[in-house]
């Protein structure tokens, strides 16, 4: 979760793609691949990048496989919004 953080903080100082390239590394790390949190981070960046379609694909992504049923409706809202 660090990382994850870490491309928050990336994304904040220096935009969006520069943060999409730091989550681009952190997927390659199995502990991280397959987490919501990534994929929602994810998702937001796309979003803050104007690249609505994506954006959508990768919150629909994190709401497919977050346990918790807030998020779910959380990450499918924000999908649909897009």
């Amino acid at each position: 979760m660090i990382s994850l953080s870490r491309a928050i903080a990336v994304a904040m100082v220096h935009g969006p793609q520069a943060g999409l390239t730091q989550l681009s590394l952190i997927s390659q790390d199995p502990r991280l691949a397959d987490h919501h949190r990534l994929h929602a981070v994810r998702a937001h960046m796309l979003e803050l990048a104007g690249e609505n379609a994506s954006a959508a694909a990768a919150y629909r992504a994190a709401a497919r496989i977050t346990t918790s049923l807030p998020e779910r409706r959380y990450l499918q809202a924000r999908a649909s919004a897009m």
